[in-house]
C-alpha cells in the first residue's frame, strides 16, 4: 500500500516506514505530523483518486529533526562590468517517518 501526499508544494510516493525529508514543518522533535491532502491510495488492486484531494483519507508521521541542507551557492556575473555577486542560501527541511498511509 501506497500513497501520493502534497506538502510544501511538492508531491511525495510514501509508504509505511518511509523516511524522507520536506519542507520545513513547525511540529518539534517526536511530534506526530498528519498529512490530510493525499492526492492517490493505492492498495493492491483498489485505486483510490481524489479530484484534487481524497475526503478523509490521511497519512500520520513523526517528526524526527529538523535541520538545514548544504549550501547553495547563487553567483551572479555580468562580463566586462566588473559585477560580481555571490550568495549563499541553505533550504530548511524537516525529516518525517510515515507511521501509517
Amino acid at each position: 500500500m501506497f500513497a501520493v501526499i502534497e506538502t510544501g508544494g511538492k508531491q511525495y510516493i510514501v509508504e509505511k516506514g518511509t523516511t524522507l525529508s520536506v519542507e520545513k514543518l513547525s511540529p518539534s522533535k517526536g511530534d506526530k505530523v498528519v498529512f490530510d491532502k493525499v492526492l492517490l491510495i493505492v492498495d493492491k488492486e483498489k485505486v483510490s483518486i481524489g479530484a484534487p484531494y481524497i475526503k478523509g483519507a490521511v497519512v500520520d508521521a513523526t517528526s524526527l529533526k529538523d535541520g538545514r541542507e548544504k549550501k547553495k551557492i547563487v553567483f551572479r556575473y555580468h562580463s566586462k562590468t566588473r559585477y560580481r555577486k555571490l550568495k549563499g542560501h541553505r533550504q530548511p527541511f524537516t525529516s518525517v517517518q510515515i507511521l501509517s498511509v
